[in-house]
């Protein structure tokens, strides 16, 4: 392994709560997607009295091709109604594998590919979800390489 490839540790999860904007988009369409659905979960999580309880996150469902099925938001602690397009969803408790991925997003297959040969190598069957946590703000780092996601892909 490089000193760039990402550490990758089997986890367990704890089920938290989140406050998302769910499409299909195109895989092109994907950062104008986060942008607005980010924005919307903002909007409406302050428009309740309620705040972000952690990073922005997007959860996948099914494996991507031109299009994923997908949810983007926040982690919510309290109460959130559904309101403005804006849905409750949860993160899972659940067993998964879990890697840091250091750099631009467009190098996140990399990433996904190292867990599925993980999980794979440990005799388990990766799940039909999982998500990214982005522990880093693009506008505050502009530097891609700087860029920090954390991967969470639950096993079967």
């Amino acid at each position: 392994m490089n000193d760039n490839a990402p550490q990758l540790t089997k986890v367990h999860t704890v089920e938290q709560p989140v406050a998302v904007v769910r499409e299909r988009v195109r895989m092109d369409s994907l950062t104008d997607f986060f942008g607005r659905a980010f924005h919307q979960v903002m909007t409406a999580t302050q428009t309740q009295g309620t705040s972000p309880a952690g990073p922005p996150v997007a959860l996948y469902h099914g494996m991507s091709s031109e299009t994923v099925d997908v949810e983007a938001g926040f982690p919510i602690a309290g109460h959130f109604a559904e309101a403005e397009g804006v849905s409750q969803s949860v993160l899972p408790e659940t067993d998964a594998f879990e890697a840091i991925h250091v750099g631009p997003f467009d190098t996140l297959g990399q990433t996904y590919e190292l867990l599925q040969a993980a999980i794979e190598s440990a005799g388990l069957t990766p799940a039909d979800i999982a998500w990214e946590s982005y522990l880093t703000d693009p506008e505050a780092e502009p530097d891609p390489s700087k860029w920090v996601t954390k991967v969470v892909w639950p096993v079967v």
